[in-house]
């Protein structure tokens, strides 16, 4: 008498193997832990839109915390280590979520395009809380923070996003398609787990810093986005 055998069951290994990259430290941080969390939505059968919505909704609190003790940290009362580090916790497991989100939706077939678009809808309520966050902190540690810094800080923070949003789909492209290790390593500046990796252990340790944090990313994507308009301006012509 013969048997069938039963389905094989995905494992973290195979739901990382379809994530969708990021960069060197979220693909060998985040989308790994965001594969565990793949795993478990799995077998306790989870939609991929579950997960999507619990990472927005912790990294909506975890900013807003970040927010409404940025007074308190410049102040002098709160410890700046319980924030930063509660930050740290908050933000990565967030996306990891959203790693696993994806992967999720990959590996089990349940992708669709309004998933699809409620991912980059989270991603981009997630990406205004985190920027509102590090902004609260900038001017409660140093007040003459310049209201266009903060201004031009939240728009080119979004230019990461869109640009990450444009490499997907048919007509996707880059302008550095290197993958060696030292291309890897400058593309940190850019990779979202080692961001907010950073922004978290400057909350935690030298919050005086958040400032120029923020110049810094601000240099980095307007730098970005000048130079993919003359990547694609060069390309069309």
């Amino acid at each position: 008498m013969s048997t069938l055998a039963e389905p094989t069951r995905p494992t973290v290994a195979d739901f990382h193997r379809v994530n969708r990259g990021g960069g060197l430290f979220s693909e060998s941080v985040s989308q790994w832990i965001g594969a565990v969390f793949a795993l478990v939505a799995q077998r306790l059968g989870l939609r991929p839109t579950a997960l999507t919505i619990t990472n927005l909704i912790l990294g909506l609190a975890t900013s807003a915390t970040v927010v409404a003790l940025a007074g308190p940290v410049a102040a002098g009362d709160t410890p700046a280590w319980v924030v930063g580090l509660a930050a740290l916790f908050g933000w990565q497991i967030a996306y990891a979520l959203d790693c696993a989100d994806g992967q999720l939706a990959r590996v089990t077939g349940q992708g669709s395009a309004a998933g699809a678009r409620v991912d980059v809808l989270c991603d981009v309520a997630a990406q205004i809380a985190l920027v509102a966050a590090l902004s609260a902190v900038a001017v409660a540690q140093r007040p003459e923070t310049p209201v266009w810094l903060v201004a031009t800080f939240a728009g080119t923070w979004m230019v990461n996003l869109v640009t990450s949003v444009m490499q997907s789909g048919p007509n996707a492209a880059s302008m550095v398609t290197s993958t060696s290790l030292p291309v890897r390593l400058v593309k940190l500046v850019r990779d979202y787990g080692a961001v907010i990796f950073v922004a978290a252990l400057v909350l935690a340790f030298a919050p005086a810093l958040v400032f120029w944090v923020i110049v810094a990313f601000t240099v980095v994507n307007g730098g970005f986005l000048l130079a993919s308009i003359a990547f694609s301006a060069r390309a069309s012509l």
